[in-house]
């Protein structure tokens, strides 16, 4: 696989999905910007909100199907950014790609204070997660992230603009990387 692999993850409203489209946007290699949300949206019937308990079945099969994606992408020659929460129990699936040669997995998380997050989140438009329960427990799960610590970005004062700057200069001196 020659491309690499950019997750950008973090909590609800940490500005994910605006920064990964600034990322994509303004990349000079052939890039894919893969928004996760898209793969859980596409459950129909049987969809059980990610955030339960009851959903871990479901949330398994569409990382199953988010990684398996990003691997065609990546051996294709394509960096791929992924947008969505993925929290640290997912990346063993993630660091998976990187055995045997795969490609560099880079792990960027956006993590603005709890009050930031549920103004950003109440503020979103559309079928986007609002519920305040919800949002907090997944503040709270990027909360405290032991050894993936030094993976994070504080975006409570950054725009989107500055937060896309600061993300390319960390992963330019390679910081992020999980391989």
């Amino acid at each position: 696989m020659s491309g690499e692999v950019i997750i950008v993850t973090g909590p609800p409203g940490a500005g994910k999905t605006t920064v990964s489209r600034l990322l994509a946007d303004t990349a000079t290699a052939p890039t894919v910007h893969l928004e996760t949300d898209l793969f859980y949206r596409s459950v129909r019937a049987g969809f059980v909100p990610p955030f339960l308990p009851e959903a871990h079945r479901q949330n398994e099969v569409v990382i199953e199907a988010i990684v398996a994606s990003v691997a065609a992408y990546a051996r294709g020659g394509y960096d791929v950014i992924v947008d969505g929460i993925v929290g640290p129990w997912f990346l063993p699936r993630f660091r998976t790609l990187a055995d045997h040669g795969g490609p560099v997995v880079s792990y960027v998380v956006l993590r603005p204070d709890l009050s930031t997050t549920v103004s950003r989140a109440q503020q979103r438009v559309g079928d986007e997660l609002k519920d305040l329960d919800a949002i907090r427990g997944l503040h709270d799960a990027f909360s405290e992230l032991g050894d993936l610590e030094q993976y994070t970005i504080d975006t409570g004062g950054l725009d989107p603009n500055r937060t896309a700057d600061r993300t390319r200069q960390l992963l330019a001196t390679g910081s992020h990387r999980l391989t």
